[in-house]
């Protein structure tokens, strides 16, 4: 009888910790782009193996009121990048490939996920 009420909280606390402890899974490569500042200089940026599965608005055109979309992405990752005219992953949508070539100054982008092919 002991013996149940001291192994079920331990396999529980065993299953949690396994839960919490999973790995976040990143793209390989890098995810370049262009934007002109605030101050109206242009920029480039690069995101280094960034996060899978997860929406990453672009900090440098996070918002719409006050900067220019990004553009010219380049997709240099092993996974698909989905860019999104607006941030958070809204608005109108286009992917590239992984390892693609750049892509036009006229494609726009506030936001890419990157997901695995």
């Amino acid at each position: 009888m002991r013996l149940r009420h001291i192994l079920a909280p331990a396999c529980g606390a065993l299953a949690l910790a396994a839960v919490l402890t999973s790995p976040a899974y990143a793209a390989t490569g890098d995810f370049h782009y262009r934007y002109v500042g605030l101050d109206g200089r242009p920029g480039t940026a690069t995101l280094h193996d960034p996060v899978s599965n997860q929406c990453i608005t672009l900090p440098e055109v996070a918002d719409p009121n006050s900067s220019e979309p990004a553009f010219a992405p380049h997709n240099d990752t092993d996974e698909y990048a989905v860019v999104f005219t607006d941030p958070d992953c809204t608005g109108d949508s286009w992917t590239l490939r992984p390892h693609g070539n750049p892509a036009t100054d006229r494609l726009k982008l506030r936001s890419v996920l990157l997901v695995r092919p």
